[in-house]
């Protein structure tokens, strides 16, 4: 069965009450399908009307008044603020695989007035809210996604095109106090998270809501050998240099056991010396590998700046004081070490689940390997309509 591209739009309520982690785990863990890119948009006035204008459809299955209400809902609430003029922060994420669209909405779930439980996305997040004259009081529809194939292709296309100027970081859509000064901080949820579909990464996404922050910026990214190697470049040489005792011990019980005699003191430091720096190499090499699919040392020179074959969750989150934050519930390096109720307490493994920048200057030089706001999502869409 041909592959399709579904997208699920998380509205600017949804991400102001921090319900985006819980969504992107039912998503990927329901659907089964392969989360092909996201990207942040502030919408412009000019995308908010024509995307309200392709709402209507007669292959809906809701019926006409509340598609009529999302229509409605997407104007008023997706536009820029009419009386401050502030943008509003949308998050829009594509998802491929066998009948994408389907999956994707039947995950969503529909709008019905008297529908109870909280089977779908919408049943649990969304409201419809009437009084005693069947009048709507409240209307949030949490999420939205095209009905069909079809529709999901005009509507793809049209996001793609304002993708560059609606969409990266969007900063400017998010208002401060005048005593506030924001830092932005960069989360990799690592490949660890997709190896199958789990929901690891929208709980990861939801641990770190407790911060508080704004998610101001996300891109699905496959790190390139030269990429990892330039992030992890730091800590090459710490690696190099203070593993030595490791190394020396592990070498000396080698030895001994192989060759039954005792091995002095000043010959196992010698060892650490010695072998130190090959062991860090190795350790360096097995970070990039893990990053980026390809070891750094094995790696063709033509093939170093290509997209690895690994998958990371890029964010940027903003906010005062949004790096110490997002270290507190990351929690220790050494996910043993970690105390309940962080990160890498709950989902790091002997290689941690997430990253988290660790100083300003940190934050500025990782944020610049990565570019989040790289508009890798229009050239998702641009190949899937090329082929479709």
């Amino acid at each position: 069965m041909a592959q399709q591209l579904a997208y699920v739009i998380i509205t600017p309520y949804t991400l102001h009450k921090s319900r985006t982690g819980g969504i992107l785990a039912r998503l990927i863990t329901r659907t089964g399908l392969e989360l092909a890119a996201a990207r942040m948009f502030a919408p412009s006035n000019q995308l908010v009307q024509e995307y309200s204008q392709t709402i209507i459809s007669a292959a809906d299955p809701q019926d006409r008044r509340v598609q009529e209400l999302i229509r409605d809902y997407i104007v008023r609430n997706l536009a820029p603020d009419p009386k401050t003029k502030r943008p509003r922060r949308v998050m829009m994420l594509l998802f491929r695989g066998e009948e994408a669209v389907r999956k994707v909405r039947s995950v969503v779930g529909n709008i019905a007035p008297h529908r109870t439980g909280g089977e779908t996305i919408r049943d649990t997040y969304g409201d419809i809210i009437l009084d005693e004259h069947e009048q709507v009081r409240y209307f949030e529809p949490a999420v939205l996604a095209a009905p069909n194939r079809d529709e999901a292709c005009v509507k793809l296309k049209l996001w793609a095109r304002y993708s560059d100027t609606d969409g990266g970081i969007v900063s400017r859509a998010v208002a401060y106090g005048p005593t506030d000064t924001p830092q932005q901080t960069l989360v990799l949820i690592k490949p660890d998270n997709f190896r199958f579909a789990t929901g690891r990464p929208g709980n990861v996404i939801d641990f770190i809501s407790r911060t508080g922050l704004f998610i101001v910026g996300i891109k699905v990214h496959r790190m390139s050998v030269a990429e990892a190697a330039d992030f992890y470049g730091p800590v090459r040489e710490v690696l190099r240099t203070r593993l030595n005792d490791v190394v020396a011990a592990r070498a000396k019980a080698a030895l001994e056991k192989e060759l039954g005699f005792k091995i002095p003191p000043a010959e196992e430091k010698r060892f650490g010396e010695i072998l130190g720096p090959y062991f860090g190499d190795n350790q360096f090499d097995n970070i990039v590998k893990f990053m980026s699919g390809r070891s750094f040392s094995d790696c063709d020179p033509a093939l170093a700046h290509q997209p690895g074959t690994e998958k990371c969750i890029a964010l940027i989150y903003e906010g005062p004081e949004a790096i110490g934050k997002i270290r507190d519930v990351l929690g220790p390096t050494d996910p043993s070490k970690a105390p309940p109720g962080s990160i890498r307490r709950e989902f790091g493994s002997s290689i941690n689940a997430a990253h988290a920048s660790d100083s300003v200057d940190s934050a500025a030089r990782e944020m610049k390997i990565v570019n989040v706001a790289e508009n890798n999502f229009r050239a998702v869409i641009d190949e899937f309509c090329a082929k479709n």
